[in-house]
């Protein structure tokens, strides 16, 4: 009988956005709740950074935006008692909300359709200077050990360094050190 593999924990940073629809006369009230929660939030170990992106014009939805270190540190946020307890006292300001949640790459690459999301163009461009600069440094310091090796080898290895460098290293921190430059006032 085959051993059953057991699974490998996912350690990949998790990002979550909270979209809620607000009564216009709840805006105010609704914002410092905001605040407190993000807050709140900001006590549970593994939690990374929270933000409120507010509304643009004709609209009443806001986004609430956390990050946690994995899914196991979100999922102790979103279990917690001191959490729907807030969500509890959210009720009443809000019509409607959504919610949803990326992780690894991919939060890199999905950004929301919002005028004060990050900017598309720009995380693009980030990602084609990071990958030309490691392109250089691997084909100026690795190709020549490895240039022996056969194309498909030299190809598989090359990506798997690039992609592996993006998700852990470059890209979580240029987009915390770049976070300004990336989402444009308008």
């Amino acid at each position: 009988m085959p051993r059953r593999r057991s699974p490998v924990p996912d350690t990949q940073p998790v990002t979550v956005t909270a979209a809620r629809l607000v009564r216009p006369d709840q805006a105010e009230y609704f914002e410092r709740w905001a605040a407190e929660i993000m807050a709140l939030a900001g006590t549970f170990p593994g939690h990374l950074g929270s933000t409120l992106l507010r509304p643009g014009a004709g609209s009443t939805e806001y986004h609430l935006v956390y990050r946690f270190h994995d899914r196991d540190a979100l999922a102790g946020w979103e279990r917690s008692p001191e959490r729907h307890e807030a969500l509890a006292r959210c009720s009443g300001m809000v019509d409607r909300s959504r919610y949803s949640r990326v992780s690894g790459l991919e939060s890199f690459f999905t950004a929301p359709d919002r005028a004060d999301g990050p900017s598309r163009t720009r995380l693009t461009l980030l990602t084609i200077t990071v990958v030309f600069g490691l392109q250089l440094v691997l084909q100026s310091l690795v190709a020549p050990v490895v240039g022996h090796w056969p194309l498909v080898l030299r190809a598989l290895f090359y990506a798997c360094v690039v992609v592996l460098s993006l998700g852990y290293v470059f890209m979580p921190f240029l987009t915390r050190r770049l976070g300004r430059w990336l989402r444009p006032r308008r």
